[in-house]
């Protein structure tokens, strides 16, 4: 479990397949900032971009550790899959961590397309094209994890090829992750916020229970 709250932007330093068909996953290595691993045993979980990933290998002295993926996950997510690309970490909550952003999974539910971001006073305007599946889970002043980061949903229109929702960023956050260097076209891993997942459920069971099955 995860809160969307950032705590390190790292590198993807290293990429190798782990086979020599599309069937097969790679190995990631990923450079952290100095000091971040200080904490981080073989078998924990990080976030990256999102993603929930084992660590699979240690090196501390380089400020980098491994994760294995697989080439399900790959074809589920973005921005996994290159070297050098800037990437948002996130540890696994611990029982007594603050819940500063709210409840994530680590599972990526869909791929955005950012269809703006641009400046606004101090501020960053984001625009987010969601897959049309996703549309019914967003909502005004509701909650969304952009490439791993917690953000507040401002503004949501429905249109036929999916779900564009607007977001405000603070400078901290676009200082402090790697969506600042998002731009218009990329493609961004999102999850839904948890608690519409399981009202979508609840509401679907209803409109498909029987009178029968009531009674």
């Amino acid at each position: 479990m995860f809160t969307g709250i950032i705590t390190g932007v790292g590198r993807i330093a290293a990429l190798h397949a782990l086979g020599s068909s599309l069937d097969h996953g790679k190995r990631l290595h990923i450079e952290a900032p100095p000091g971040y691993l200080d904490d981080v045993g073989l078998g924990d979980s990080i976030a990256l971009n999102g993603a929930c990933m084992t660590v699979t290998s240690l090196d501390l002295p380089q400020h980098q550790f491994s994760i294995d993926i697989s080439a399900e996950s790959l074809a589920r997510t973005t921005g996994l899959a290159q070297i050098n690309t800037r990437i948002n970490l996130e540890k696994a909550l611990r029982a007594q961590d603050r819940l500063g952003g709210h409840i994530v999974s680590g599972h990526v539910d869909g791929v955005g397309t950012v269809t703006r971001f641009a400046q606004i006073g101090e501020s960053w305007e984001l625009r987010v094209l969601a897959p049309p599946e996703l549309g019914k889970y967003l909502a005004y002043k509701g909650s969304i994890t952009i490439n791993g980061v917690s953000l507040t949903v401002n503004q949501v229109q429905d249109h036929a090829d999916g779900c564009e929702i607007s977001i405000n960023l603070i400078p901290h956050t676009v200082d402090h992750t790697a969506l600042g260097s998002l731009t218009a076209g990329a493609a961004v891993n999102l999850e839904i916020d948890t608690v519409a997942r399981y009202v979508e459920r609840m509401l679907s069971a209803t409109q498909t229970t029987s009178p029968e099955a009531v009674a």
